[in-house]
């Protein structure tokens, strides 16, 4: 295993496209507690923290043959825990609300089971979609539904153009409407809706 260690990311890489579990875990152990204190450090739960490196892990081992890195490892982890932290912070915004509207809201005024359940298929019908969305337009996508901020506020955030966010904004609304089969202002009422 010493050998593993003194390998440096790019043959780590390598091997692990190959299938190699050794390189694996070279990676997982020369990175986990960095990426897991980064998480926890925005999270401030454990498990959250544990689940959001855990599920970048399990990424990164289910995309090992396909995986084409522009940058640095290091900057790809640092990237993908980023957005893992934005995502868990949406979810954790969204039960809030959720909880906060549930509470104010009389029985007369809730959904119907049925209805329930269609908008949770309907949800993780979009969820999917957008886990298939390229990484940049992914993460643009979730900052603005998931966060609701603005074009400006996610370029300024990203570092990117604001032009490049809206071109990003709009590969996945195609995406998605394609993906789901419905016309451009029935897509953006679901997305209001579930988003």
């Amino acid at each position: 295993m010493s050998i593993m260690r003194a390998a440096s990311d790019t043959e780590l890489l390598e091997l692990l496209k190959s299938g190699s579990s050794r390189a694996f875990t070279a990676l997982y152990n020369r990175y986990w507690e960095k990426l897991y204190i980064t998480a926890y450090h925005r999270l401030a739960d454990e498990t959250e923290a544990e689940e959001a490196v855990q599920d970048i892990f399990t990424d990164l081992w289910l995309r090992r043959e396909t995986l084409q890195l522009t940058h640095t490892l290091n900057t790809y982890l640092a990237a993908a825990v980023k957005y893992r932290i934005i995502a868990a912070l949406a979810r954790n915004k969204k039960k809030l609300q959720f909880a906060a509207e549930q509470a104010l809201s009389g029985p007369a005024l809730r959904d119907t089971t049925e209805e329930w359940l269609l908008e949770k298929e309907l949800q993780a019908q979009i969820l999917a979609c957008v886990d298939q969305l390229p990484e940049k337009c992914r993460i643009v996508f979730r900052l603005s539904r998931e966060l609701g901020k603005s074009n400006a506020e996610i370029a300024a955030e990203l570092g990117i153009a604001q032009k490049t966010v809206e071109g990003h904004m709009t590969r996945a609304l195609q995406e998605l409407r394609t993906a789901l089969q419905v016309s451009a202002p029935v897509l953006l009422v679901l997305l209001k809706k579930i988003f």
